[in-house]
């Protein structure tokens, strides 16, 4: 089963925009970064997803697990 993701990415206009995994089209738009982790981070966990952060670039800075995560740490069972 694939894992439930949301994304916040650059927006190429400017700002961040939070999409779920695999869609083109945003969720929500924010002029600051930490405005839309914060507010993705809210999704995620209602969703138990994983909040994927990305840089200005577009290359993945730091994924956050909600829930759901197919393979759990071996410490966590």
């Amino acid at each position: 089963m694939p894992r439930k993701t949301h994304h916040v990415v650059p927006n190429s206009e400017g700002g961040w925009d939070v999409k779920k995994g695999g869609g083109e089209k945003s969720i929500k738009h924010f002029d600051k970064k930490r405005d839309a982790v914060d507010f993705g981070r809210g999704v995620s966990r209602n969703q138990e997803s994983e909040l994927v952060v990305h840089k200005n670039n577009g290359i993945i800075q730091n994924p956050d697990s909600h829930g759901g995560d197919p393979c759990p740490p071996k410490d966590k069972k």
